[in-house]
């Protein structure tokens, strides 16, 4: 009988096609729980330490709200002015502090790999949050969850990257996932912004395929698109990014122009590339994405606490 091997959730490396298969049907248990209001209680008595290092918004709040909807309890810091890591106070003895208080935490953080500093300091689970331009594993996770619950499948379909594929962390877990399956991918960036090479490296020999392109028209061939913001915060050069900022900009026109009923996926937040205009499209699924988010982490609390779901 499978059991859930995960006590932490650090990247996306972590899980196997198995993994992914149980959590997609768990998470599909937790909003029927949910949904017939049989959720809260579950996580009574826990208490989740939110650690949010970096600006954010969703996650934070989705996260926290999972837990609250639990019947769990929150306490938080939100950046760096705020706590003692301003003192000069490390990750690690800032973890310490925190497992005397709480019985899990999620973490998000600039710096690439905290996450794994974090759980190497303490024997409470500890979920990544994002990790500067590295991983965000639970977006992924969600990401994935919302692609199966809006086309009904996840196999044989084929999906269009837009945007921030060097540092877009949303991209970079999700595509490590997508590589148990049959799917096909248009990586769609400017030069500058390409996904890196070791995520590609990381596809061979794996049922995923890919064509990487500059040209936005191929989305019309997608069955769905993942639009990402070109991320003013991860460029050293602001000349740079104001070069690229506008580089592409999806709307109802070019959607509508589309060969297929094309799902629009956004993690959010939004700037330019992703127009409004799109928001009464009944395949524009971003605000549903954020939805999916709340059940998708209840299940990751209860699932790294090891607390059973009930049917």
């Amino acid at each position: 009988m499978y059991t859930f091997p995960h006590r932490n959730i650090l990247d996306a490396d972590q899980f196997t096609k198995m993994d992914l298969d149980y959590l997609i049907e768990t998470t599909n248990k937790m909003k029927e729980i949910y949904s017939s209001n049989r959720a809260f209680g579950i996580l009574r008595g826990k208490l989740l330490a939110s650690l949010f290092f970096e600006a954010s918004t969703r996650t934070r709040l989705s996260f926290e709200s999972a837990m609250e909807r639990l019947g769990g309890r929150v306490i938080s810091t939100v950046g760096f002015q705020f706590s003692s890591i301003s003192k000069g106070e490390t990750l690690y003895d800032t973890m310490k502090m925190i497992e005397a208080y709480a019985d899990i935490a999620v973490i998000r953080h600039p710096l690439e790999g905290s996450s794994r500093i974090a759980a190497g300091a303490v024997k409470m689970p500890v979920i990544n949050a994002g990790d500067g331009a590295g991983q965000h594993p639970t977006q992924a996770l969600l990401d994935l969850y919302t692609i199966k619950s809006e086309k009904g499948k996840i196999d044989d379909i084929t999906i269009g990257f837009i945007g921030d594929l060097k540092y877009g962390r949303t991209i970079h877990s999700l595509i490590k996932l997508l590589k148990y399956y049959k799917v096909h991918v248009y990586l769609i960036s400017p030069e500058e912004l390409v996904l890196p090479d070791s995520y590609k490296k990381d596809l061979a020999g794996y049922p995923i395929t890919y064509e990487e392109t500059r040209d936005i028209k191929v989305i019309w061939d997608c069955d769905v698109i993942y639009v990402t913001r070109i991320q003013e915060e991860r460029f050293a050069d602001h000349k740079e990014y104001e070069k690229l900022k506008e580089t592409y900009k999806v709307n109802k026109e070019l959607i509508l122009a589309s060969r297929k009923e094309t799902t629009i996926l956004h993690p959010l937040p939004r700037v330019t590339e992703l127009s409004t205009d799109l928001d009464d499209l009944p395949n524009a699924a971003y605000f549903r994405q954020a939805e999916y988010g709340v059940v998708s982490r209840m299940t990751l609390l209860c699932l790294c606490l090891g607390v059973n779901i009930p049917n």
